[in-house]
C-alpha cells in the first residue's frame, strides 16, 4: 500500500470556502466564529492542543484563542482574523505564533487584530449589521449590548443566526481535498488494523494491542481520531470499552474500533478478528451474518437514496440471522416493528465522516410523513460509515449459552458517488478467509524467528 502523504494545507481552498459560506449569506451579514480553547488535562497540563473543526474547515488555522469574522456588506466581503500577538517570551514556552502580519501575509486576511481587541472590535463591526451568524452565548449578548450602546439601540442586528447549522451543511459535501484526507486517514487507520492482526497473541493485555495501533498512527504523524476501542471477550459488548486492560484469552474475539486523524480528518474502522487466529464453528456462524449485513448496506448506497437505507438492510439480515441462530422467533417485518432486535443490536449502522469522526450534518430532511421527518437524500461528496453488529453478552439470558461472551462489529468507511459506494478501508481483511490466513501468515512467521 502506497501512501502519498499531503504537502503544506493551501490557503485556497480555504478561501474557497469562505467565498462559498459567503456566497449564502444576505447582504449586510456579519458571522462570527471562535476556535476551540485549551482543555487542561489535570492541574496544569494541557491536552495537545486541537482547534474547533468548523473554525479550520474555513481557516485552516490551527492555533488557539482566535477567532474569524466574515463581513458581508452589498459591496464586499470582508475576512477578519482576530489571534494572538507575536510574544517572544511565550513563544520560547508554548511554540510560534503566527501574529498579526501572518494572519494577513499567510492566512489571506484582510484585517487582523489582536485577540484582546475582541470586546472592543465586534460592537462596531455589529452597527448596520441586519444578520449576524454566531454561536449563541454570553459574549454574543454582550456584544450586541455594547452595539446598542454605541447608537443608542437603533438598527443593531434584525435576525441572529446559528452559525454551526450553516457551516455544517456545507462541510457534509466534502470538497476534492477532504476527500484526499480522508482517503488517507483510511489507509494509515488500515495499515493500522492490519498490524493488530498480526500481532495479536493469547495472554497479552488490550492495551499491548492498542500499542500497535498507536504505533502506526505515529508513523504517519497522526492520532487517534477518538479513543480507540480494543475489547476481547465480553468487553465487545460495551459498545464504548475504552479502558482497554484485560488479558485477551485464547479462543476469545477481539473487537477493535480504531482509526487515524490524518491533518484534522477521521478515519473509522471497526474489524473483530480471534485473538488466536481461528474463528471457532460458532463464532464464524455470527461473524458470517454481521459480515453480510456490513457488504449488503454497502451495496445499498449511491447518491439519490435516503440515508438510512442502509441501516433498513442491515436490520433485515441481522433480524433474519438472529431467526437464523434460534435467539428470534417470527415474521421478520414484524420482529423489526416491534424492535425485537434491540437487546442484540442498540446502535445505528453509521454516520458521517469528516473532520470529526461523527461529523458535522443533519440526517434529516425537511420534509415529512405522518407526522415524521423523513432521511435526507444521499449526495456524491458525502463520506460515511457503515457498522452492523451483533452483541451477545454474557449476562443475557435470552441468547443459548454457546453465543454468549461474543460481540462483533464489522465497520467501513464509504464515499458516495453517483453510481455506489466507494469502501476507503478496503484494505484490511473482513472475510473468515481473509482474517485467517492473514494471521496465520504472521503466526507462522514469528514462530519460525523464535525457532532461530
Amino acid at each position: 500500500m502506497k501512501i502519498n502523504l499531503l504537502e503544506k494545507l493551501p490557503q485556497s481552498e480555504f478561501a474557497k470556502r469562505r467565498a462559498k459560506l459567503a456566497k449564502n449569506l444576505p447582504n449586510n451579514s456579519l458571522v462570527i466564529l471562535s476556535t476551540a480553547p485549551h482543555h487542561i488535562r489535570n492541574n496544569d497540563a494541557e491536552y495537545k492542543y486541537r482547534p474547533d473543526s468548523s473554525f479550520f474547515y474555513l481557516t485552516g488555522f490551527a492555533e488557539p484563542e482566535s477567532t474569524l469574522v466574515l463581513q458581508k456588506t452589498a459591496n464586499e466581503v470582508s475576512y477578519i482574523l482576530f489571534l494572538r500577538e507575536k510574544d517572544k517570551l511565550r513563544e520560547i514556552w508554548d511554540g510560534r505564533r503566527v501574529g498579526i502580519d501572518g494572519a494577513i501575509r499567510k492566512l489571506g486576511a484582510d484585517k487582523a487584530f489582536a485577540i484582546d481587541e475582541l470586546d472592543e472590535k465586534i460592537p462596531q463591526l455589529l452597527l448596520g449589521v441586519k444578520h449576524l451568524f454566531a454561536r449563541f452565548d454570553t459574549r454574543v449578548s454582550s456584544w450586541l449590548a455594547g452595539a446598542k450602546n454605541l447608537v443608542r439601540g437603533e438598527g443593531v442586528v434584525n435576525e441572529i443566526h446559528n452559525i454551526d447549522s450553516v457551516i455544517h451543511e456545507m462541510r457534509l459535501i466534502k470538497d476534492k481535498p477532504e476527500i484526499e484526507r480522508i482517503k488517507t486517514a483510511c489507509q494509515i487507520s488500515s495499515l493500522a488494523h492490519i498490524q493488530a492482526m498480526k500481532t495479536v497473541r493469547p495472554q497479552q493485555y488490550e492495551y499491548q494491542l492498542e500499542a500497535e495501533l498507536n504505533y502506526v498512527f505515529g508513523q504517519y504523524g497522526c492520532v487517534p481520531s477518538y479513543n480507540s476501542i480494543v475489547a476481547s471477550g465480553d468487553n465487545a459488548n460495551i459498545l464504548h470499552y475504552i479502558e482497554n486492560d484485560q488479558i485477551m484469552q485464547d479462543g476469545d474475539l477481539v473487537m477493535i474500533d480504531a482509526g487515524a486523524e490524518y491533518q484534522l480528518y477521521a478515519g473509522d474502522i471497526s474489524r473483530t478478528f480471534p485473538v488466536n487466529g481461528k474463528f471457532s464453528d460458532v463464532q464464524k456462524q455470527v461473524y458470517n451474518i454481521v459480515l453480510k449485513a456490513n457488504i449488503e448496506a454497502i451495496n445499498s448506497l449511491k447518491a439519490g437514496v435516503h440515508c438510512k437505507v442502509h441501516h433498513d438492510t442491515a436490520l433485515r439480515i441481522l433480524t433474519q440471522g438472529l431467526i437464523e441462530l434460534g435467539i428470534l422467533s417470527g415474521d421478520v417485518d414484524t420482529l423489526i416493528a416491534n424492535k425485537a432486535y434491540q437487546p442484540f443490536y442498540m446502535h445505528g449502522t453509521g454516520h458521517w465522516l469528516g473532520l470529526d469522526v461523527h461529523d458535522a450534518g443533519r440526517y434529516f430532511s425537511d420534509e415529512t410523513q405522518d407526522g415524521e421527518k423523513q432521511p435526507r437524500l444521499l449526495q456524491a461528496g458525502m463520506v460515511m460509515t457503515v457498522e452492523p453488529g451483533l452483541y451477545f453478552a454474557n449476562d443475557n439470558e435470552l441468547i443459548p449459552k454457546k453465543y454468549r461472551g461474543i460481540g462483533i462489529r464489522i465497520e467501513d468507511d464509504v464515499l458516495i458517488t453517483e453510481h455506489g459506494a466507494v469502501v476507503l478501508t478496503s484494505d484490511v481483511p473482513k472475510t473468515v478467509e481473509e482474517i485467517e490466513c492473514l494471521m496465520a501468515d504472521s503466526i507462522g512467521n514469528i514462530d519460525q524467528q523464535l525457532a532461530k
